[in-house]
């Protein structure tokens, strides 16, 4: 075999394999391009279907479990996209607006499982045993958050966003947690509960107030924010509590948050 024919060989065989190389990396590009766009449609499907679901079936604080009986399709929807969610995979924001979400929707849907029930207390394990797929995870509600949002964020504001179905807890929005707006939804959320009288009871005439008991069950979240538990409900108040006024804090209902007709 003459030079000239063995470099003209070895030069065609470099060619086919800088083009067979070329044509794997548009292969591979591809395939990333395709993954990702799923991967983010996957997201904003979610989010923007669990939004058009709470403002569908929820008014003033209030779910209408009995409407979403009737016709599950649109929950059941949101409970199978909440069970693939890539929760792994995704950034801060987006990973506390999909657990606060997850956590509400699975409530409601845990309510509509049982319905009709007075309160969510009237099912055993309602919140520590039933155990739902979250983001390829086997989570009750407690987990959800006990495990995945209070240690994650460290952010007390989100028991203002976490409903548990009762009339106590605060008012359920009507509107889902997004990734781009979950910081500023939960300032307007905790604002809403701090400067409610139904929530925060203040007696100027006897200088007493009385909270929620949220903020006692979960006042170690709120200590690690504010010296004292009055100090972090001044935080959001139009008006402030003066500190030198007696607290206690009142029975909570647990009664269903059902949506008045």
């Amino acid at each position: 075999m003459s030079i000239q024919r063995h470099h003209s060989l070895a030069k065609n065989k470099y060619i086919c394999f800088t083009k067979s190389l070329a044509m794997k990396k548009i292969i591979l590009l591809s395939l990333v391009a395709v993954l990702t766009f799923g991967f983010v449609q996957a997201q904003t499907s979610f989010f923007a279907k669990a939004d058009a679901f709470l403002k569908k079936n929820v008014s003033h604080g209030g779910v209408n479990y009995p409407g979403i009986k009737a016709n599950t399709a649109e929950l059941d929807a949101l409970v199978a996209q909440i069970a693939s969610f890539p929760a792994a995979s995704v950034d801060k924001k987006t990973k506390k607006a999909f657990y606060l979400n997850a956590y509400n929707i699975l409530v409601i849907k845990n309510v509509v499982n049982h319905y009709p029930i007075s309160k969510p207390l009237d099912v055993p394990g309602f919140f520590d045993q039933k155990k739902f797929k979250v983001a390829g995870s086997s989570l009750t509600l407690s987990d959800i958050e006990n495990k995945k949002v209070r240690p994650t964020f460290k952010d007390a504001r989100v028991h203002f966003a976490l409903v548990c179905a009762a009339k106590s807890c605060p008012p359920i929005a009507a509107y889902a947690f997004t990734p781009g707006k979950v910081e500023t939804q939960l300032d307007v959320l905790t604002k809403k509960a701090m400067n409610s009288s139904s929530f925060i009871k203040v007696d100027n005439e006897n200088k007493k107030v009385r909270l929620s008991m949220i903020l006692d069950w979960y006042k170690s979240d709120f200590l690690a924010e504010s010296k004292t538990i009055i100090e972090f409900v001044n935080k959001y108040r139009s008006t402030p509590v003066p500190a030198t006024y007696k607290q206690s804090f009142y029975t909570y209902n647990w009664a269903l948050n059902l949506k008045k007709k």
